[in-house]
C-alpha cells in the first residue's frame, strides 16, 4: 500500500516503525470479513500494536475496540502499526497459522522487514519502494513536522497543528504522550504511530530547550 510508504525522519526512528494491513480483493475474498477480521484484531492485540483501527470507523486513539469489532463489515480494511520487528514476526506467524486467505501487507524499512518476513516463514509476493521526494522541495514542512505528518499516509494531520502542539509540548502545556494522541486520531486509518511521535516530539522539546 503506497500511501504507507513515504514516512520520513531519521532512519534509526523509522526502523522503529513498522505498518501492517489486512486486505481483500474485490471479487475474489471480500465476502463474510468481520471472522477473518477479528482473528486479524486478535493476532494484533497479541502481539501489542500500538495503534490500529479499521478506516470506516477509526482508531483505537479515538474509538473503542468494541465499537470498532461490532461496525465490521465487508467494506472494512484493517491497518496499524508496530514498534519492534519481533511483534511483525509474531503477527506474521499468527496470520499465516490462521489461513484465512486475506492479503498481509507489511510496510517499514526494508533492512528490518525483510529478515522479519524470513524469520516468521514468510516469502513477500512484491515490494514496492519509495522513490522519495520530487518537485519543489523547499516548500514543503520542517523536517520534524514532515516525520510526524507522514505517518498518516492519506495526510489528515494538517503540518500546522503539528507545529502548534510541537509548541503547547514545548512550553509544558501537553505531554508528548497527549499531543501524541491529538495528532493520531487525525489518522482514521490507524497507521499512525504514537509512541515514535513521543519521542519525536520529546527530542524537539529537548533540542528547543537546548537553543
Amino acid at each position: 500500500m503506497t500511501h504507507s510508504l513515504h514516512r520520513s525522519g531519521e532512519i534509526e526512528s523509522q526502523k522503529r516503525d513498522f505498518v501492517w494491513f489486512m486486505y481483500q480483493t474485490k471479487g475474489v475474498n471480500d465476502k463474510d470479513i468481520k471472522p477473518k477480521a477479528l482473528e486479524f484484531i486478535a493476532a494484533a492485540e497479541a502481539c501489542g500494536s500500538e495503534n490500529w483501527g479499521d478506516v470506516k470507523t477509526g482508531p483505537i486513539t479515538s474509538c473503542s475496540v468494541e465499537e470498532i469489532k461490532d461496525k465490521l463489515s465487508d467494506k472494512s480494511r484493517l491497518r496499524g502499526v508496530f514498534t519492534k520487528s519481533e511483534q511483525v514476526v509474531e503477527f506474521l506467524k499468527l496470520v499465516k497459522a490462521k489461513e484465512t486467505g486475506m492479503s498481509v501487507v507489511i510496510a517499514g524499512i526494508l533492512s528490518e522487514v525483510i529478515p522479519a518476513c524470513k524469520e516468521a516463514g514468510v516469502t513477500p509476493h512484491s515490494i514496492n519502494y519509495s522513490l522519495g521526494i520530487w518537485g519543489k522541495k523547499e516548500n514543503l514542512p520542517d523536517d520534524v513536522t514532515l516525520s510526524v505528518t507522514t505517518m498518516c499516509g492519506h495526510h489528515m494531520i494538517p503540518p500546522k497543528f503539528v507545529q502548534h502542539v510541537r509548541e503547547q509540548v514545548v512550553k509544558g502545556r501537553l505531554t508528548a504522550e497527549e499531543g501524541a494522541i491529538k495528532l493520531a486520531n487525525f489518522c482514521y486509518c490507524g497507521i499512525f504511530n504514537p509512541v515514535r511521535c513521543v519521542e519525536i516530539l520529546e527530542k524537539n522539546k529537548s533540542s528547543s530547550e537546548a537553543n
